[in-house]
């Protein structure tokens, strides 16, 4: 049996090193996305300077498993897939798929809206053929399914939350940044619980499921309710307390631009 890639295989040498974190760059960046919530490149500035070795790792913990293996080695592009949309139309009404076309037609988004901005940032290594690149894109594309799977809508509070969530999920702490930052300020916002649902979000995505595991292929086609038990995916009680006209007005410029 081959034996699986140490960490240490990834020495400063290799084209996809972990780089070291630059909190006065990351910084920077946060003060920049606080001041103009539609400078969505600022999200990735942050991704990149505090990320560090969470994506080698995140792609370390997929091959150590039967079906993250098989996904490596197919290394199926994500965002060709959230792309067919002839092909996700054809699955059944109550899947994901179905779920996810109809939140992505109401909010007027395309997979390709990220991976573009994500370019302008990483243009040097986001499309090489490398595997821990690849995980990288794959963890990039999946950002709006998630919001399907884990039941948050595009609003501020919305986002803030999966942020937390997607922390939770990752251990990368560009996550942690951008979350911490809308539950500090949510901690001031009178009116509704909107840090607890930040929170919460950060307590569901650890007690869900390794999602970035996940066989999306397979999953698109599942019933979205038989899903979300089979991931653990509870609902957001404290998120769902708060009325939708009600989560645009407490959380933080940061994220309200994913």
């Amino acid at each position: 049996m081959t034996a699986l890639p140490d960490r240490r295989t990834f020495t400063a040498d290799a084209p996809h090193a972990p780089p070291r974190r630059d909190w006065v760059k990351a910084l920077r960046s946060v003060r920049r996305l606080l001041a103009d919530k539609d400078d969505t490149v600022q999200v990735f500035e942050i991704m990149r300077a505090l990320n560090g070795p969470a994506t080698r790792d995140g792609y370390l913990r997929l091959i150590g498993t039967t079906r993250g293996g098989r996904l490596a080695y197919q290394r199926r592009e994500l965002v060709d897939v959230l792309n067919d949309r002839a092909a996700l139309a054809r699955l059944p009404a109550d899947s994901v798929a179905a779920a996810y076309l109809a939140f992505t037609a109401a909010g007027q988004i395309s997979p390709d809206g990220l991976a573009d901005v994500s370019r302008e940032v990483h243009a040097d290594r986001i499309d090489d053929p490398h595997p821990v690149a690849w995980f990288g894109r794959r963890i990039r594309d999946v950002h709006d399914l998630w919001h399907v799977l884990a039941g948050y809508d595009l609003s501020g509070l919305g986002e803030a939350c999966l942020v937390a969530f997607s922390f939770a999920q990752t251990r990368a702490y560009g996550w942690a940044a951008i979350g911490i930052g809308a539950w500090l300020t949510a901690l001031r916002q009178p009116g509704h619980p909107y840090a607890r649902a930040i929170w919460e979000g950060y307590r569901r995505g650890r007690a869900a499921a390794w999602l970035p595991g996940e066989d999306y292929e397979a999953l698109l086609a599942e019933p979205l309710a038989a899903a979300r038990v089979r991931l653990g995916l509870t609902p957001p009680v404290v998120f769902d307390s708060i009325p939708p006209e009600a989560r645009n007005r407490a959380v933080p410029k940061a994220a309200e631009a994913l």
